[in-house]
C-alpha cells in the first residue's frame, strides 16, 4: 500500500458522530477568525474594484496587458484594486495598481497548485484565506465593482455568485464589467438562447452586467454608475 493509499484509507475510516460534531464546532472559530481579520483590514481601504481572471495568463498575453492597464486607470480615477493575490490576471491587476500608486490588495487562497503571492500587492494588504466562501464574502462586501477578464471555473464562480446576489436582492447593485467580447460572446449567446428562452431568467437580468473591450470603456462604466450612487460597502 502506497502512502497516498494510506491517506485515502485514513480519510475513509469511520468516525463517531461525537468526533465529527466536535471537529465541526471548533472549526467555526477558524472561520470566524478569517472573517474578523478580513473585516478589520478591508474596512480601512476605501473604494476598490476587484479584477478577476485566469491565474494561467502569461505576462506577454494581451489579456494580462489589458488587465494591467485597467487597474492603472482605476487608480487614476480614485479606486484601489483588489485581486485574488496570485499570478496571471491577478498579478496584472496588482501591478497596474502599483504603477498607478494606488491601493493594491491581494486576497490569497491556499491551494495545492497555481496560487502563490504576486510581488505587486501592498505588504500590509496581503490577506491569506483557507476558505473560499470567506474570501468571496470579502470580494463582494468591499468591492465597488467587478472587472471580469477571461478565466476559468474560479472566475465563473465569482462572476455568477455576484450576479445571483444582485438578482435576488441579497446585496445592493454594483457594476459588473466583462472584458472581451470575443471571449464572452459564446456564453452570452447561450444565456440568451437557453436560459432566457426556457424562462429560467428574465431578459432584464442581462442588464446586471456589461461587456466591453477597452480599459476606457470599463472605467467609464464604473464612473457613470457612481455618478448616480454613493460609494459604500455592498452590505
Amino acid at each position: 500500500m502506497t502512502n497516498d493509499d494510506r491517506k485515502i484509507k485514513d480519510k475513509l475510516q469511520p468516525k463517531t458522530w461525537n468526533e465529527i460534531k466536535t471537529k465541526d464546532a471548533w472549526g467555526i472559530f477558524k472561520v470566524m477568525a478569517e472573517f474578523v481579520d478580513g473585516y478589520e483590514k478591508l474596512s480601512k481601504i476605501g473604494p476598490c474594484v476587484s479584477i478577476f481572471g485566469s491565474a494561467r495568463t502569461k505576462e506577454d498575453h494581451e489579456d494580462y496587458i489589458l488587465a494591467e492597464e485597467i487597474a492603472f486607470q482605476l487608480t487614476q480615477n480614485g479606486y484601489g484594486v483588489i485581486t485574488g493575490g496570485g499570478p496571471g490576471i491577478m498579478e496584472a491587476g496588482n501591478k497596474g495598481a502599483n504603477r498607478g500608486k494606488g491601493i493594491s490588495v491581494g486576497l490569497n487562497i491556499e491551494l495545492p497548485f497555481e496560487q502563490h503571492d504576486n510581488p505587486w500587492v501592498d505588504r500590509d494588504k496581503n490577506l491569506e484565506f483557507d476558505y473560499f466562501f470567506v474570501r468571496k464574502v470579502m470580494f463582494v462586501k468591499y468591492s465597488q465593482g467587478f472587472i471580469v477578464m477571461p478565466g476559468g471555473f474560479g472566475t465563473m464562480d465569482e462572476l455568477f455568485e455576484a450576479i445571483t446576489l444582485i438578482q435576488t436582492k441579497k446585496i445592493g447593485r454594483f457594476p459588473i464589467v466583462l472584458v472581451g467580447t470575443e471571449f464572452w460572446s459564446g456564453l452570452l449567446d447561450w444565456i440568451k438562447k437557453t436560459l432566457i428562452a426556457q424562462g429560467n431568467i428574465s431578459e432584464e437580468d442581462l442588464n446586471l452586467f456589461r461587456i466591453v473591450d477597452t480599459a476606457e470603456e470599463a472605467v467609464a462604466h464604473l464612473n457613470k454608475f457612481y455618478a448616480k450612487y454613493q460609494l459604500k460597502p455592498n452590505f
